[in-house]
Parts: C-alpha cells; structure tokens; sequence
C-alpha cells in the first residue's frame, strides 16, 4: 500500500481534493501511534491507519467537514479529562469510552486544489492579474479575443477561445472580463453560465450599469446579474490600467479570507448512527453491532457498547 506522504503527494499533483489525518498525541492503550498519518478523499475512502475501528468513522466524517469548508481542525477523541481545557472552534472533542479506554488527538488538514483566475481581454491590466495570481500560487488562464502569443511569461496558461466550459471554472473559481468594452456582454454570458464563485467586470460605472441592462432585457434574471461585480475591484480611485489589477486582485483576495467562497468540493457522506454508549460515529451501511430496542435499530461501534447497551437500555436511551 501506498504510504499515506506518498499518496498525497499524488493527489495534489492531480489536483484532487484530500484531508491528510496525523495523530499528534496519544494515550494508551490506543493503538494508534503519534505521527500516524492517514489520507481521506472526497469519497469517504481512508488510505493509511491511525488507529482502531472505533474511531475511523469520526476521522472520516470530520475530514469531510473539512473539505467542504476548507478549515483544518483538532480532533480530540476520548475522556474530556484528558484534554485540559483547550478550546475552541477548530477543536472538536468526541467523549469516546470505547473499550481500548485510550484517547488521541488527530489534526485533520484539508488540501484543496489552489483557486483558478480566467482573465478574459487583452490589455496589460489583463496581464498583469494573471500574473498576480500566479505569484499567490494559484492557476491564471488569460483569454486572449487578439489571438496573439500563445505564451507569456509568469502567466499559467494562454488561450483564444471562449470555451470556458472547456476549462472546468468551479465555485471557488474567479473570472474577471477586461475585454474592454469590446464583447463585454458575450463574455458575461459565457461566464454565468459556470459556476465561479466570483465574475467580475471591468468597466467604469457608467458602462457597467449599460452592460448589466443589456443583459436584462435580453433575458438575464436578476438572480443571476447579481453573481456580477461590476465595477470590479476595490474602489481605489482613478488608476492606470496595469494598477486596476491590484484593486481587483484586492477584491478577491478579501472575498475569499472572509469565506465568501466555498472550497467547491463535494463530498459523499454516508449514512451516520451515533453508539448511544460510548457516542461515537458508526457507518450505519458496514456496521456490524447492532441491537433492536422499542422498535428502534441502533449501532454500535464494538461489540463491548452492544453487551452494555443490551444489558441496561434504558440507561442509555434519551
């Protein structure tokens, strides 16, 4: 098997979108080890080992929060006692009392792929945004309507057409129109119809406010002009045409550090049951534990919570 480095290495060459799982504390007797390290995916799979069967489930459901919001966090796993009183909102604590009586402390790490700019026009203000966004490490698509050179320096890539479709733009994906003024409308369709999380137009305020028109009365609801910034960019006065970059640029940056974006990923969660013993995640389709009570099916982690559980239901029902 693959190590887990190793496979998220991969993964992230390929863009794909994974939590990297590490224990960075542990007591035992749980079996897990300090520095195990283990990859989850979008799928739910889990590449690598960290520990027993009782606490796969959390991890797994955990790193699926993870990717959908981008956040890494702690995940605490046994008695509270044993974690002091660290708090807060990226440390979660699951009071597992599993039969091990171990705990562990899991840092769940999401790595999604960087955000994707397409800058559509040819101007040095086009430029110059793709190259900005290069240097912030993510992938610049610069549409040049000129057809001119097929490659430009600290730029991603280069292409002349308005295939966009062609370019899989996602919902933490930008896309700014700088064509100025020259098919400002064809480029805004073309961009509404992807999912970009940002789609911003370059114009004065006066030209954005003819364009936004346009698109009304030829059919764009207003649910979807609403997805448009325009002007785009933070209002830093009048600037040259290579610096308006930077103001747009500004715009997308703060968009996304105040989580106006979603990381884009989906992810295929499982149906859950909570073991109403030691209150731990079980995966309802692979359970193996299960006791019936008033009607009712719960799953239980081990077979430990099930003789418990059917010694005294009542105990631990409501």
């Amino acid at each position: 098997m693959q190590d887990a480095l190793g496979l998220a290495a991969l993964l992230a060459n390929e863009r794909t979108p994974f939590v990297l799982a590490t224990v960075v504390w542990r007591r035992g007797p749980s079996s897990g080890r300090e520095g195990a390290k283990a990859v989850i995916t979008a799928d739910g799979q889990m590449s690598g080992w960290l520990g027993g069967a009782c606490a796969e489930p959390t991890v797994i459901s955990e790193a699926l929060d993870a990717l959908v919001d981008g956040q890494s966090r702690l995940l605490q796993l046994g008695p509270s006692e044993d974690f002091g009183t660290r708090q807060g909102d990226r440390v979660i604590s699951v009071p597992m009392a599993c039969e091990s009586e171990g705990a562990m402390e899991v840092y769940l790490e999401p790595a999604v792929p960087a955000p994707q700019l397409v800058v559509i026009g040819r101007s040095p203000g086009a430029e110059t945004l793709a190259r900005m966004a290069e240097i912030l490490g993510w992938h610049s698509v610069l549409v040049d309507d000129g057809g001119g050179a097929t490659e430009r320096v600290g730029v991603g890539d280069v292409v002349t057409s308005l295939d966009l479709p062609s370019l899989d733009i996602g919902e933490r994906d930008f896309i700014v129109i700088a064509t100025q003024g020259n098919y400002d409308e064809q480029a805004l369709e073309a961009a509404l119809a992807t999912s970009a999380g940002y789609i911003g137009l370059v114009a004065s305020r006066k030209r954005a406010a003819s364009v936004l028109e346009f698109l009304r009365v030829n059919g764009v609801d207003d649910g979807a002009l609403a997805r448009i910034h325009a002007p785009a960019g933070l209002d830093l006065g009048s600037l040259p045409n290579r610096e308006i970059a930077v103001a747009v640029l500004a715009e997308m940056v703060a968009l996304q550090a105040g989580g106006g974006l979603t990381t884009g990923v989906t992810v295929a969660k499982k149906e859950e049951a909570i073991d109403p013993v030691c209150e731990m995640i079980v995966d309802v389709e692979s359970a193996r534990w299960t006791a019936e009570h008033a009607g009712a099916t719960y799953y239980f982690c081990a077979p430990g919570c099930r003789t418990a559980f059917e010694k005294d239901p009542a105990s631990f029902v409501g």
